[in-house]
């Protein structure tokens, strides 16, 4: 699908509501099924990714129903699954799109008393499943694949706990091996460098699993969580491309409402706020163990350039593609580096960010850890002035997405203030996890 993006005629205005977190909403599903117990859980992401969860927990015998379009009732089983009747001996179950899935879903699996196929569409087969297999073998794991890759073919062992210590930052791994110490014997610990995103020692906590966390270490022990009725608040990371929006197109000002602010997640807020930009939150609140709250937003005529790095990158990995197109907005340079991980995602997004934004006109170079962006403030965004009328006998091509939902949507941004109309191929898979995104522009307009 070819999507062409062209700059408002007027300032984003108004209020929205952003759609909820799909990580909380996948481990909402996940932990709530493996708990004791019937829960209510509300504003559940129709993104496709957590559909994939959802779909893969009610083939493993988990009762789920949808009560409204948002909100299920799902009963949980206590950590012993009970496959689809008439199937061979080895389960197989698709995870879609979604690396989430895979990752977490193989750390539950990994322990049970039968024998699973985790598969993947052509997207997440070539995603690195290495950095999970190796820490639940030592578990005492069965998990064979082509190269680390999916699919995984996972044979149900009795496991034990270990004390890992990871060389990345990764959430979906850290989770993966906590998800498999509930059901280890002894204590299962996890230690990384920095503290990767926390949702799900929050709703561990809140479901009564028996964990406790010691700066940069989490440790779990066997145990059965209880459940409990689940409000998911909005996705950060989905709102990061509205408040870019809101710093760079003239005249905006609008709120975001019901915002998750998870410190573990809200690096852009903090890279926004060096950055000069103009926000603020409103209505600070605690929802089903999480931070939230309403964030204003409006256009900052004189954005800074800064560096990100280090524990920086944790708490805003999803975001650097949006933050790459904000940079450019800025005067001065805008420096990422540590964030190699970038190149293991939906795409390589260092590589193939730095190629698609530089066709209209971003002075933007890649580093093997991330990228530089040389900030021309509002001066950028010709796409006429810095490539066509200088050479008009090039064909305006469009920016690739390469399959990966997070560059097209950041594309859109960046058009949003380029002067001629641009074009995205691939802007259908911005479905994958955010569905909603154009009608949402749409209403600020």
């Amino acid at each position: 699908m070819l999507k062409t993006v062209k700059a408002p005629l007027r300032p984003l205005k108004g209020e929205i509501v952003i759609p909820s977190d799909k990580s909380i909403s996948h481990r909402a599903v996940m932990f709530s099924s493996l708990a004791e117990g019937e829960c209510i859980v509300r504003n559940f992401s129709s993104g496709a990714d957590c559909h994939s969860t959802l779909n893969l927990f009610k083939a493993l015998g988990v009762e789920i129903d949808f009560i409204d379009s948002k909100t299920l009732k799902i009963k949980g089983c206590g950590g012993k699954f009970t496959p689809a009747k008439f199937t061979p001996a080895i389960y197989t179950y698709s995870c879609g799109n979604s690396g989430t899935t895979m990752r977490l879903v193989s750390g539950i699996l990994a322990g049970q008393n039968f024998n699973s196929v985790l598969t993947g569409d052509e997207s997440l087969s070539k995603r690195p499943m290495r950095r999970i297999i190796e820490p639940l073998s030592l578990m005492g794991a069965d998990i064979s694949s082509v190269d680390a890759h999916a699919p995984l073919t996972i044979r149900g062992k009795n496991l034990h706990g270990i004390t890992y210590s990871s060389k990345l930052a990764s959430a979906q791994v850290k989770s993966c091996i906590l998800l498999a110490g509930l059901n280890a014997e002894g204590e299962t610990t996890f230690e990384e460098p920095y503290v990767s995103r926390n949702h799900t020692e929050n709703l561990f906590k809140y479901l009564g699993a028996d964990i406790s966390i010691n700066n940069n270490a989490v440790t779990v022990r066997p145990s059965i969580m209880q459940a409990k009725d689940i409000d998911i608040v909005g996705d950060i990371s989905s709102a990061a491309f509205f408040i870019t929006a809101g710093l760079i197109v003239k005249g905006s000002d609008f709120v975001i409402k019901n915002v998750g602010l998870n410190e573990t997640r809200a690096g852009i807020i903090d890279v926004v706020k060096r950055m000069g930009g103009d926000i603020e939150i409103l209505n600070p609140r605690i929802v089903s163990g999480e931070t939230a709250g309403d964030i204003r937003v409006k256009y900052t005529e004189s954005l800074k350039g800064c560096t990100i790095e280090g524990s920086d990158i944790p708490r805003l990995i999803d975001e650097l593609p949006v933050i790459a197109v904000l940079a450019s907005q800025a005067d001065g340079e805008t420096i990422v580096k540590n964030a190699g991980d970038l190149r293991n995602k939906e795409s390589d997004r260092i590589k193939c960010l730095v190629q698609e934004l530089s066709k209209i006109g971003v002075n933007i170079e890649e580093r093997e850890d991330g990228f530089i962006v040389h900030g021309q403030g509002s001066k950028w965004g010709k796409w006429g002035k810095s490539l066509a009328q200088n050479q008009p006998h090039l064909p305006r091509l469009p920016l690739e997405s390469y399959h990966d939902h997070r560059l097209a949507m950041s594309f859109y941004i960046a058009g949003l203030v380029c002067e001629n109309e641009i074009a995205i191929n691939g802007f259908e898979w911005t479905k994958i996890s955010f569905p909603e995104f154009e009608e949402l522009f749409s209403s600020l307009i």
